[in-house]
């Protein structure tokens, strides 16, 4: 059974921790800016020490897994809010006290990109809810219509209900825009679903950042296997996103995956809206199809949920319907 983290509201206290990157330089401008932006909003901050620098990671692998241990199972800290994500996150996974965690109420975590590294595990091996949504950099950005902040999804039970924005946005330049707040518009984009003329599934929601987790796939960090199994009677709705990879490797990464048993108990999958780039020939589509076609299941591709803006943000160990007929493209979240 999914232990979700008790609601959180204005007043509650939210951890912040750089588990994988730190902060320097305009990046730290704009760090300081979201914490303020978060105090505006009624809500305390605590700021950890590993948070600032201008390394591959923001402190030693032991003081990092130290402080984020800490924070999870600290009462007083109802989230955990890493300012982004950045390269070698599972270098914590194995030192992350997991005994203490697993003894401790459930506490939010909220992140994507490389803390899908760190989301995904504490989801699988403990059953709490973590919420694969914007980082502490991307949070005072406003959802365009029909998309909602992690904000509103970590403040209670729902259903929560999104659906297609049609917006393909970016970030503004932390340089000249250290108080950005509006997602900045480069185009329009809709969800596609391939192997189906239309579709309505529901299932566990449980994915992540293809370049991170798919190194996950066969370790007691990324059982997603054992995961479906707990949840068969839901069964699972698996969504993923690439980074930066180019198709080949994201075709890889995927028939890992597959060979690892993350979609036995799926009934859907999501693949995020990306700016990887293809491979000679292969196309990102291609590589998906490659890997997951023969799985006979339907796929939606080009969801806000990676790194491409905005984001749909998606709570681990959700009870989710995704729906895409016609031009309704929705997708519902219960917190139960």
């Amino acid at each position: 059974m999914t232990r979700f983290p008790a609601s959180l509201h204005p007043g509650d206290t939210i951890g912040v921790t750089a588990p994988s990157a730190g902060a320097v330089g305009a990046g730290m401008d704009r760090i300081r800016f979201c914490i303020d932006w978060l105090r505006e909003q009624g809500y305390e901050v605590v700021v950890g020490d590993c948070l600032e620098g201008s390394g591959v990671t923001s402190a030693p692998v032991e003081q990092r897994a130290a402080e984020l241990t800490s924070m999870l199972c600290d009462p007083a800290i109802r989230c955990v809010l890493p300012p982004w994500g950045g390269e070698t996150a599972i270098d914590v996974v194995d030192l992350l006290d997991w005994d203490a965690l697993a003894a401790a109420e459930p506490t939010w975590m909220v992140g994507y990109s490389d803390l899908s590294t760190l989301l995904l595990p504490i989801t699988t091996r403990l059953d709490w809810a973590t919420i694969h949504g914007d980082n502490l950099a991307d949070t005072p950005y406003r959802p365009p219509a029909g998309l909602l902040s992690w904000l509103e999804l970590a403040s209670s039970p729902g259903p929560h209900l999104q659906r297609d924005s049609g917006k393909v946005t970016t970030w503004g330049d932390f340089a000249t825009e250290p108080h950005a707040v509006e997602w900045r518009g480069v185009g329009e984009g809709s969800w596609r679903l391939h192997g189906a003329d239309s579709l309505s599934a529901s299932g566990r929601l449980i994915g992540g950042c293809v370049e991170t987790v798919g190194h996950l796939a066969g370790t007691a960090y990324g059982d997603v296997a054992a995961f479906g199994q707990r949840h068969a009677d839901d069964g699972l709705i698996v969504y993923l996103e690439a980074c930066e990879d180019a198709a080949y490797s994201v075709c890889r990464h995927l028939h890992t995956m597959r060979l690892a048993g993350w979609f036995e108990h799926a009934n859907a999958i999501l693949i995020g809206r990306t700016r990887a780039p293809d491979s000679n020939g292969m196309t990102q589509d291609e590589a998906v199809l490659d890997a997951l076609g023969r799985l006979d299941l339907p796929i939606v591709f080009d969801l806000e949920i990676g790194h491409v803006g905005p984001h749909l943000p998606l709570v681990n160990g959700a009870l989710a319907t995704v729906t895409v007929d016609g031009d309704n493209h929705t997708l519902s979240q219960e917190l139960r």
